[in-house]
């Protein structure tokens, strides 16, 4: 049977009435799960939906229940997070774990590598962007369904937990001798962070690329949410602030707002304050989860199980870039 067929059928049987999928096609990028949309009539009403399937391989483990919780517990939050609308564990019919969601019309990402890519509406974004992700980090976690399948780290362990899961990736997936980002670690060990000052739910991947604009300086989709988890919100912010995602030399974040405006606009969101030794920390390890990423994606090209070209790219430009970054944010930090 093609996908389209499985889809018909799963649709068909979940609904209790005929289904026709009309439009399918897989959506580029993304190394975690593999992405489609397509189009479906259900008893005669015709709508729009996103196939979020596991791949064969993945480069980053992550549980679909726990997407797909995040992403219900934002729905109504003025998050912009899309509607999740059903998850397989078993795969029903088609073999493997899925969810889908209901498509949001009209956005597109913007280009990683152009020099501005919201124009005009660079400023507009990057105030949505901060704001959007502190609304997340403001959010009190009690009550939302993602408590159903993450666990309340203690405010003092969350940089515990995250950097001994991190470090333990490059530990298992290296391979050759990668000692800036080992020099990174040690560092971050010897110089833990403040407590956070609360838990919040993590999206895990926020950061340009992953939201979609309408072209009219809005956001409309938070998208990826694969690994969120509850823990320290600078976390987030450490990470959507990563020089990695900004062209060389670029003054903004993204293309967007300075890291100045852009943390102005997250601390009047989140009600929160950005302590500079516990940002700094966490926008250093922020570097070092990207050169964990990057160290599985060299891995799994060379292993073969998984052969998104994606991988090939973030293994060989990607991590060399994070060395540059990681390097200088050392030189940084010794200079204090």
């Amino acid at each position: 049977m093609t996908l389209i067929e499985r889809l018909e059928a799963y649709l068909t049987r979940t609904h209790g009435q005929p289904a026709t999928v009309t439009t399918l096609s897989r959506i580029s990028g993304g190394a975690s799960r593999e992405t489609y949309k397509f189009d479906a009539e259900i008893g005669g009403e015709a709508k729009g939906y996103i196939l979020r399937r596991d791949p064969p391989g993945s480069l980053i483990e992550t549980d679909r229940r726990l997407e797909f919780l995040a992403i219900q517990s934002f729905r109504d939050k003025n998050v912009a997070a899309p509607e999740a609308l059903a998850l397989e564990m078993d795969g029903a019919e088609l073999e493997r774990p899925f969810f889908i969601m209901g498509r949001i019309e009209g956005g597109a990402p913007g280009s990683p590598f152009a020099a501005d890519p919201y124009a005009p509406h660079g400023r507009a974004i990057g105030e949505q962007f901060f704001s959007i992700m502190g609304r997340i980090a403001g959010e009190p976690v009690e009550g939302l369904p993602i408590l159903e399948v993450t666990d309340m780290p203690a405010p003092d362990q969350c940089w515990r937990r995250e950097l001994d899961y991190w470090a333990g990736v490059i530990d298992e997936d290296e391979l050759h001798p990668q000692p800036i980002v080992r020099a990174a670690i040690r560092k971050l060990r010897a110089n833990p962070p403040p407590p956070a000052q609360k838990i919040a739910v993590v999206h895990g991947d926020y950061r340009s690329g992953n939201f979609l604009a309408n072209g009219s300086g809005d956001i409309i989709a938070i998208l990826d949410w694969e690994m969120a988890h509850l823990g320290d919100p600078l976390e987030d912010l450490g990470w959507a602030t990563d020089p990695l995602w900004s062209l060389p030399g670029s003054p903004t974040i993204s293309g967007t707002i300075s890291l100045e405006d852009g943390i102005a606009a997250w601390e009047r969101a989140s009600g929160l304050k950005v302590d500079p030794k516990a940002f700094a920390w966490w926008r250093l390890f922020a570097s070092v989860k990207g050169q964990a990423i990057w160290t599985s994606s060299a891995k799994e090209w060379r292993d073969g199980g998984f052969k998104e070209p994606i991988l090939a790219f973030s293994g060989w430009y990607t991590a060399r870039r994070q060395d540059q970054i990681l390097a200088a944010h050392l030189a940084a930090l010794e200079a204090l």
